[in-house]
């Protein structure tokens, strides 16, 4: 049989397959191969004398490391409009990372009822212009989840962004279970309590969802400084049409990409934080050697 694993705990993991849900342990070749199975891996399962044994793990299209999960195809990124207010420099970082792992980003922008009608216009309009669409919503009143219901539908979709911005309620809501503990914003430090506790597929609108936990903060430095270009929609119209085939869009002279920042076709703001990024991996990789 095949299926998919929606949960792994303490060295079991339990397979989804089209009959029912099913547990199982791995084969111990793969420790020796030092593959390890993950929650969203397609796998193909056996039955031994009524347990169920994990024979084959295909191949992945997608890995995330935190949580840890593969096969990935989109992401709702949740930000709240207001309390916490929108940390730029990380949701930049979760659409990088989005990019890198080639997974669809999804801008959820929640707790709308706090920001005023322009202020929502301008953050959608300068999503619009990165190449990302903005869905507002208000997880605990409901508002806006039909279209994220309708996204949902033959995809694996992982929720992501900072504590405090309304992940679990919004879980809970897409689901209508209370599957996942929420917490109130911290007025100390102005973030959410860290209230999911691992990682789990959730069937859902012929689809599965997973929750993560929220964080200050991620880091992106791994990906390669030719590699991170890529990882930027807006570049992608002037990728390739610098004097040098190796411009890394920095202080290369003739940069196609510097000049469409130059001419507003590219966000300062946006290009700013690349040039920021491109030096952190730089600076890590003088380190290494």
């Amino acid at each position: 049989m095949e299926g998919t694993i929606i949960k792994g705990i303490g060295g079991f993991y339990y397979v989804k397959t089209e009959i029912e849900t099913i547990e199982c342990k791995p084969r111990g070749k793969f420790r020796y191969d030092g593959l390890t199975p993950i929650v969203g891996d397609r796998v193909r399962i056996s039955i031994e004398g009524g347990k169920g044994v994990i024979e084959e793990i295909f191949e992945r299209s997608s890995e995330l490391i935190r949580p840890l999960v593969s096969n990935v195809t989109q992401a709702f990124v949740v930000f709240a409009a207001k309390n916490p207010d929108i940390n730029k420099d990380l949701l930049n970082r979760f659409l990088v990372l989005c990019e890198y792992n080639n997974i669809k980003a999804n801008v959820c922008l929640n707790k709308i009822d706090l920001c005023s009608e322009e202020e929502l216009r301008k953050f959608k309009e300068g999503l619009n212009n990165i190449g990302y669409e903005l869905i507002p919503i208000n997880a605990k009143e409901g508002y806006g989840l039909e279209k994220l219901n309708q996204k949902l539908k033959n995809n694996v979709t992982v929720l992501c962004g900072p504590s405090g911005a309304g992940k679990s309620t919004l879980l809970n809501k897409l689901t209508g279970k209370t599957l996942m503990e929420t917490g109130e914003v911290s007025k100390k430090v102005g973030r959410g309590k860290h209230t999911t506790r691992h990682s789990e597929l959730i069937e859902i609108e012929h689809g599965f969802i997973v929750d993560t936990p929220g964080f200050s903060n991620i880091d992106i430095t791994f990906i390669d400084e030719y590699e991170l270009q890529n990882c930027f929609p807006e570049f992608k119209d002037f990728n390739g049409k610098c004097k040098f085939s190796s411009c890394v869009h920095n202080k290369e002279p003739k940069c196609a990409v510097k000049e469409a920042v130059e001419g507003n076709k590219i966000s300062e703001l946006r290009y700013d934080f690349y040039i920021k990024t491109l030096e952190e991996i730089q600076r890590g990789k003088k380190r290494k050697w």
